[in-house]
């Protein structure tokens, strides 16, 4: 299929979680990304979960996998894992070490629950997402690697519940196959989060607009999956209509471990969103009006027309007659044309504001 052509009857603009929406013209949600950052301890885990509630993030996001249903023993890390591990050359040994047990997804989710963070989980095979599913979470969130993991992607629609999936390293044409499997279970709640699938990626590869291309294409809400080090390139997808943003978050930044370097701490979690949320507030609707604040300025800012110098009552104005200055309560320049050939009621002093109320009426000259 024409992507340009994608159909969008069954795509929806907006989704729901517990007490909030997702999609524009609502708050942009902020998923703090703890993902294997807890280096395989609960006790850090749960110390990740009140860290995203203190900064003030939507959702603290993990992952959770059975290692034997992921990797093949002996699969080859990528540069990045075995730069922060170069004692572990196998990704399989890597994500066991990694690996948390399902108990643990238990009991991170009723501590953010009495936090009042939302609870999120990646599931990376089927038995993972079945178990989540059993936490009742509210939604699924989809990595870049299962994108053209047509089983795996109907087996988590089939649970009719929200889904947002990463698109890093994929085409657009596969972003539309992924979609056609969600839709092949009749499950048409998705939000899509555009993404660079490098650890950390450069701002140079982000690629930005593409945020544009893939909610114009699908008609959803669209974010974007953040792995640069910084704030400014998430602030920058924010302003171009980011609904969603997720980034890695950490406890320190020099622990070991394959996403430490390319996360944000805790402090620099909270300024992050802080920061957003003022970004989204500059936004506005788009209509070109002065603000609020400006209404007084604009009275003493903006030049009016005043008298040049002492005029009788029953003067014919001419130019000359008017200097533009600022004084505040007077006719905007904009309307000397209307004004100059105005016979006055009364008498004005130098520098006295010409109001319409000075002006006897306009005769208009016999047709």
């Amino acid at each position: 299929m024409n992507q340009k052509e994608h159909a969008p009857s069954l795509t929806v603009k907006c989704l729901e979680v517990p007490g909030r929406r997702i999609g524009a013209g609502h708050p942009c949600f902020i998923i703090a990304e703890a993902g294997v950052n807890h280096n395989g301890s609960l006790e850090l885990a749960e110390r990740l979960v009140d860290a995203a509630h203190a900064a003030g993030a939507d959702a603290i996001k993990f992952q959770t996998w059975v290692t034997e249903k992921v990797a093949v023993p002996g699969a080859p890390a990528a540069e990045y894992q075995r730069s922060s591990l170069d004692h572990e050359s196998s990704q399989f040994a890597l994500l066991k070490q990694l690996e948390l047990e399902y108990g643990a997804f238990r009991a991170l989710q009723a501590r953010a629950n009495g936090l009042g963070i939302l609870f999120l989980s990646t599931p990376d095979e089927e038995d993972s997402a079945d178990f989540l599913d059993s936490l009742n979470v509210p939604l699924y969130k989809i990595g870049s690697g299962e994108i053209t993991n047509h089983p795996f992607l109907r087996h988590v629609a089939s649970k009719q519940k929200p889904m947002i999936l990463s698109t890093g390293m994929s085409t657009l044409a596969e972003v539309g196959e992924a979609i056609s499997a969600f839709e092949a279970e009749g499950n048409s709640r998705f939000a899509l989060l555009h993404c660079v699938s490098s650890y950390p990626a450069k701002p140079a590869d982000c690629n930005l607009r593409a945020l544009e291309t893939l909610g114009r294409t699908f008609h959803c809400p669209v974010g974007f999956s953040d792995h640069t080090v910084g704030r400014e390139i998430s602030m920058a997808a924010v302003a171009l209509g980011a609904c969603i943003i997720e980034k890695h978050m950490t406890l320190d930044r020099a622990m070991a471990g394959p996403d430490h370097a390319a996360s944000m701490d805790a402090v620099e979690f909270g300024r992050f969103v802080q920061e957003i949320r003022a970004v989204e507030s500059s936004l506005g609707d788009g209509v070109k009006r002065p603000a609020a604040p400006e209404l007084e300025i604009k009275k003493v800012v903006q030049k009016c027309l005043v008298a040049s110098r002492d005029l009788p009552a029953g003067h014919v104005l001419a130019e000359s007659d008017l200097a533009r200055l600022r004084a505040a309560g007077g006719l905007s320049p904009a309307f000397l044309d209307a004004v100059r050939g105005r016979r006055l009621r009364h008498p004005l002093a130098k520098h006295q504001i010409v109001g319409m109320d000075a002006l006897e009426p306009k005769v208009e000259s016999p047709g």
